[in-house]
């Protein structure tokens, strides 16, 4: 099994997800975080001045999928194709356990 992360400049989500439904990916989860990468935020005007300033952090969006191997490209490929910008990780997963059945493996994903 691997795991998929997707952290993203823009919200890409919903092409992403729809994306991944169509190859029968069960389950993505999704958060939002602050962080900061290479690319500055954009500036933000701040009152009614004119000052504007450069803030430190920035809105990401994180994409989380966890397939099995032989989906592995499928769900690489969509999300560079569906992103306009951000990164993607890939991990592998030791081991799975489904807690209300005791279930182990690539069965409950």
């Amino acid at each position: 099994m691997i795991r998929i992360t997707a952290t993203l400049s823009f919200n890409d989500v919903m092409a992403i997800s729809e994306d991944l439904k169509k190859i029968e990916v069960g389950g993505v989860s999704v958060s939002k975080e602050r962080g900061r990468g290479k690319t500055p935020p954009p500036e933000v005007h701040a009152g009614k001045g004119r000052a504007v300033f450069t803030p430190q952090f920035s809105q990401k969006y994180i994409v989380k999928v966890i397939v099995s191997e032989k989906k592995e490209e499928q769900v690489v490929e969509i999300m560079k194709k569906k992103s306009r910008r951000g990164k993607i990780m890939v991990e592998p997963i030791i081991r799975a356990i489904d807690i209300a059945t005791g279930k182990e493996g690539e069965e409950i994903i």
